[in-house]
């Protein structure tokens, strides 16, 4: 059996039937659907509690990309130097340049891991609706 850690996030795509892979806990104000929260008052909620396991079918799948930090522009610009002159480039400049790429890499590394950020709408058997919700929130059901 393969572990789906391993693989990274589970890929949703509409119409599929999914489950809750853990209880959540949802906070916060409540509004009624299609209305922004500035042009109507908030209902007041507390929480609501969705148990592990519940079943609905997926409506929407939406990527959000990760804009790019002024250290990861300039991470690529530099990089992109280097691979393309470095090697026509004195010793001593592309020693510098490939000391600048260096010290961006933890930077480069950071966005890449956060990159790409995945949620879907779900529509629950139980009637309830979430939306925005991170796929990892998910399993084949």
């Amino acid at each position: 059996m393969t572990d789906e850690k391993d693989e990274g996030p589970m890929t949703l795509n509409v119409g599929q039937r999914v489950r809750l892979a853990a209880d959540l806990r949802l906070a916060g104000a409540v509004t009624p659907a299609g209305e922004l929260l500035e042009e109507t008052g908030a209902f007041a909620a507390s929480s609501l509690s969705l148990a592990a396991g519940i079943e609905g079918t997926v409506e929407r799948v939406d990527e959000h990309h990760r804009e790019q930090s002024h250290e990861v522009r300039e991470y690529l610009r530099l990089k992109s130097l280097l691979d393309d002159f470095g090697p026509q480039m004195p010793p001593a400049s592309r020693r510098q340049l490939e000391e600048q790429v260096g010290a961006l890499e933890e930077e480069w590394a950071a966005y890449q891991r956060r990159m790409l950020r995945v949620t879907a709408r779900v529509r629950l058997d139980n009637g309830f609706v979430l939306d925005d919700a991170p796929v990892e929130a998910f399993t084949a059901a």
